[in-house]
């Protein structure tokens, strides 16, 4: 039996179901739908619904209609169970109530973002996404599909279905709209609304100027584990609940949002749901990409090449999590900016229990996807930080060289928007990781300028030293080192 609103009486009774409202219907379009938003926003958006507020979701697939055609048969509906260490609770969330797919009907996509109801837009588009330049920050104006979208083309990107519906939002009156990033970029929200000015600019200065006065796009900082959910969880979870759901989530208890207080209109209470509403998110922001999405890509990266799959596992590897506390504690707590509310050592403290979750089966290579739009927010800022007040940064350098020797195995390797570029350097240089690691650094976008030739040769030594005596060796020795 699959859930639908007809098979809710077949729900367990320990599941637990919102109360029903009819207040009238404010919207949220919600760009690039998947797991992490319907574990995460979503589940805020319901909790923080009243009687008197109702807010309801339109989800976007920029691409695939996989989520769609698998909520469309359960009208939306769908479970989030939270597991820790066998403590398990489910709960149905019905926030979603439409998932539309650009690729087949852009201008619905359009017309939902346009609409006079919508307030609020939120995104979980991933790092590439954005069409950044990684060092710059700039727009990308010469990639094909940011180009096609500059051209009057059916949108390929955020940024053209933005452009579009903000033209006719202006010419209807409907109003500004609240732009919410919930992607892992340092000041997502500043970042989001310069590269949207700086598209609509080159399509129609007044738009431009319109798109200043009318559209706000706070920072925030969001946080929660969502594994990819596998055929196995979702039996498991409909073993439990008494129907098939083929959306079933499965997370962690944790979940946290931090907020700019900055918004261009109406909004959910998202605060009575727990969310921080705050005048400053970059503290926060800082911690979670240097501590917590830091130590997930050096597990992935290292724990991969030491034979883990799951974080679980690489995080119970005894070298491994020495060598992560030691990156944590010895250099980037000390990048970190002080804030009210933020205990870099609590949290780390939070951050290794629940890496140790072994209920949570979070794959390694699922974190390890998109490593060169991930790395400089959470490895390379912090090197440059340093280096600036002239410390080094060994643990990110034997992390980054990790990274690199990772890049060597092109074909096996998770997916990278530059990873036929990893294999024409490996291809062409295999035997001078002096010369890989230099094209690395002078190629690819990603490093700055002050990783200059001493780096440089101090990365291929440790590239060279990774790929001559294999990880664990590498890894113990490094750690020897830091503790004598």
């Amino acid at each position: 039996m699959r859930l639908s609103r007809a098979t809710l009486a077949a729900l367990a009774d320990d599941v637990a179901q919102p109360a029903t409202s009819d207040a009238p219907v404010r919207r949220i379009v919600h760009l690039g739908i998947g797991a992490f938003h319907r574990a995460h926003q979503a589940v805020y958006t319901q909790d923080a619904m009243t009687p008197d507020d109702g807010w309801r979701i339109t989800g976007v697939s920029l691409r695939s209609p996989q989520v769609r055609d698998t909520l469309a048969p359960q009208d939306g509906l769908y479970t989030v169970t939270e597991r820790s260490n066998g403590a398990t609770s489910t709960r149905l969330i019905t926030a979603i109530d439409t998932v539309l797919v650009a690729a087949e009907d852009p201008q619905a996509v359009i017309a939902a973002l346009a609409d006079v109801d919508t307030h609020v837009v939120t995104l979980t588009v991933t790092e590439k996404g954005y069409y950044r330049h990684p060092a710059s920050g700039a727009l990308l104006t010469d990639d094909p599909a940011i180009a096609n979208d500059l051209g009057g083309g059916v949108p390929r990107t955020i940024f053209g279905y933005l452009g579009a519906a903000l033209e006719r939002r202006r010419s209807t009156g409907a109003g500004g709209l609240t732009l919410v990033s919930c992607d892992n970029l340092s000041g997502n929200g500043a970042l989001l609304i310069s590269l949207l000015t700086a598209f609509v600019d080159h399509r129609d200065p007044d738009l431009g100027a319109w798109v200043r006065a009318h559209v706000a796009a706070p920072d925030t900082m969001i946080d929660r584990i969502v594994p990819a959910s596998t055929q196995a969880e979702r039996a498991s979870v409909a073993a439990a609940i008494g129907v098939d759901d083929a959306a079933a989530i499965v997370t962690e208890p944790f979940r946290q949002w931090v907020i700019e207080d900055r918004f261009a209109g109406p909004r959910p209470a998202w605060e009575t749901a727990g969310a921080q509403i705050v005048d400053d998110v970059a503290p926060f922001e800082l911690a979670k990409l240097r501590l917590l999405n830091a130590s997930h890509s050096t597990l992935a990266y290292v724990g991969l090449q030491l034979g883990h799959a799951f974080v679980h596992e690489a995080i119970a590897d005894p070298v491994l999590r020495a060598f992560v506390v030691a990156q944590m504690q010895e250099e980037a707590v000390p990048s970190l900016t002080a804030a009210a509310g933020l205990d870099p050592d609590a949290y780390i403290d939070a951050i290794l229990d629940r890496f140790a979750n072994a209920d949570l089966h979070h794959r390694l290579d699922q974190i390890a996807m998109d490593g060169s739009q991930k790395l400089p927010q959470r490895w390379i800022a912090t090197v440059t930080d340093r280096l600036a007040q002239g410390l080094d940064s060994p643990r990110h350098s034997l992390s980054l060289a990790a990274w690199i020797a990772y890049t060597a195995d092109a074909p096996g390797i998770s997916d990278d928007p530059l990873r036929d570029r990893f294999a024409t350097i490996w291809a062409e240089l295999a035997r001078d990781p002096r010369q890989v690691v230099a094209r690395f650094v002078a190629e690819l976008g990603i490093f700055p300028a002050q990783f200059d030739d001493a780096i440089v040769d101090s990365l291929a030594q440790s590239v060279a030293t990774w790929r001559a005596e294999g990880p664990r060796a590498a890894l113990q020795a490094a750690v020897g080192e830091f503790d004598a």
